[in-house]
């Protein structure tokens, strides 16, 4: 069991960075991998970033490749979601997720979820 609490979302101008931190603790929080989807009104949630809890190999979404930017502190146990040029097809909400892992036809999510914070990007 990991437990997640997320913050750092907000109300921001496209163009416009925001850094999200996701605090992980539990018995298994440093040792699976951590990162972040996202639920936009009316949408699926959708995967955004994942980080290797060993490697630190990162993977992303095709719609933040080059814009966001995942990394985490083991030290710390948390991970971070850097969003630079931010567009009003981000505004989500978007949660941190631990445990989530690669398949051939996506990345699936784990078990254990934030509670979510909300990303509004202003036009």
């Amino acid at each position: 069991q990991v437990e997640l609490v997320e913050s750092g979302g907000g109300l921001v101008q496209a163009g416009g960075s925001l850094r999200l931190s996701c605090a992980a603790s539990g018995r298994t929080a440093s040792s699976v991998a951590l990162g972040w989807f996202r639920q936009a009104a009316g949408k699926e949630r959708e995967f955004v970033a994942r980080i290797a809890w060993n490697s630190g190999v990162t993977h992303y979404a095709d719609s933040v490749k080059g814009r966001f930017a995942i990394s985490r502190d083991n030290a710390k146990n948390t991970v971070y979601l850097q969003m630079n040029s931010l567009k009003p097809d981000d505004t989500a909400v978007y949660y941190c997720n631990a445990g989530l892992y690669e398949t051939n036809s996506g990345v699936r999510s784990g078990a254990n979820w934030g509670q979510g914070t909300q990303v509004t990007v202003s036009s």
